[in-house]
């Protein structure tokens, strides 16, 4: 009697393993800007099945304007984001505790036509330089910190004119500036088109102190989220590694990301792929970090309060330890 029962109990045991449903992939929700990398990421992600080799279910909410997917995030819609180490440091000095793992080092720079004569930032002088991104932009404060450092009042000395990343690009291209401070992409399209870097905002941060490339992008979440789900972070970092090593070691995957990059033609595309990857992280976060702090001073010193809050300094935790870099 004893065996028979024995006997029923495997099978049962059998039975119920054969029919249990297999456990959900862990879900996370990123919000992406339509128009960023983020989503070249995300495209290969999905496409070489990272996701499902992670065992994880990722929901990409799309968003116009960056302070759409802020609000996302703050609001527990999403569970990462993309933003800069200023913006995590800012509302940690606020007391809300969102931390920052690097995304992308990769940075803009002052392009000029390839005509240009101009060698160095005193040339710009009496000149009409465009800035992308506004009087607060990273880029433009970084800039005006190596100009002072060599003597140079850029804001002061130059005309500066504001305005949208591609409208000053259009602008540039017809003549209407000396120069252009923009994004990265921008720059890619415009080294494409026959303009020059002039110089690029990771050797001004260089001469103001920084070590190495700086990522000035992460991936931002909370760090309940960090606490509360650490093994499925764990292997988004290591997923969204892999993304980036193969746009970096296969120029066919550019090519298959071709139509969704909506590039001017066909040149842009050696360029955006060389830029990319020149900007992805390969320092410790205790090295980024490091040189993050040292900038911090002089970016709160010309953005004051309004870029950085009340914090004197780079607001402690800002940067997270936990991923595969830590």
């Amino acid at each position: 009697m004893s065996k028979l029962l024995s006997r029923r109990a495997l099978l049962a045991g059998i039975a119920s393993t054969a029919t249990a449903p297999a456990r959900a992939a862990d879900a996370v929700r990123v919000a992406a800007l339509k128009t960023g990398t983020f989503g070249w990421e995300l495209d290969v992600i999905s496409a070489h099945g990272l996701d499902k080799e992670a065992d994880l279910s990722i929901e990409a909410l799309e968003f116009a304007v960056p302070q759409a997917a802020e609000l996302a995030l703050r609001a527990g819609q999403a569970d990462i984001m993309i933003s800069d180490w200023l913006y995590v440091s800012r509302v940690r000095s606020l007391g809300e505790k969102l931390t920052f793992y690097p995304y992308s080092s990769a940075i803009g720079a002052i392009m000029v036509p390839g005509a240009s004569t101009a060698t160095g930032l005193g040339d710009l002088v009496g000149k009409t330089l465009a800035v992308a991104g506004g009087p607060l932009d990273k880029s433009w404060l970084i800039t005006q910190g190596a100009a002072l450092s060599a003597g140079i009042d850029l804001k002061a000395r130059a005309s500066i004119v504001y305005g949208a990343p591609p409208l000053l690009a259009e602008k540039l291209r017809q003549g209407e500036f000396a120069a252009n401070l923009n994004f990265w992409n921008y720059c890619a399209e415009l080294e494409a088109s026959g303009f020059r870097r002039l110089i690029g905002v990771d050797e001004l941060a260089k001469q103001l102190g920084a070590t190495g490339q700086l990522a000035n992008l992460g991936y931002v979440f909370s760090e309940d989220f960090a606490a509360r789900n650490g093994a499925t972070l764990t292997r988004f970092l290591d997923m969204a590694r892999k993304a980036k090593e193969i746009l970096a070691q296969s120029p066919a995957e550019w090519e298959r990301l071709r139509p969704r990059l909506n590039l001017r033609d066909d040149k842009v595309l050696s360029v955006y792929r060389d830029r990319y990857v020149e900007g992805i992280p390969r320092r410790s976060v205790a090295a980024e970090e490091a040189d993050a702090r040292a900038l911090y001073g002089l970016l709160a010193r010309l953005g004051g309060q309004e870029l950085v809050g009340k914090a004197s300094e780079l607001s402690p935790g800002t940067f997270f330890r936990g991923g595969p870099n830590g």
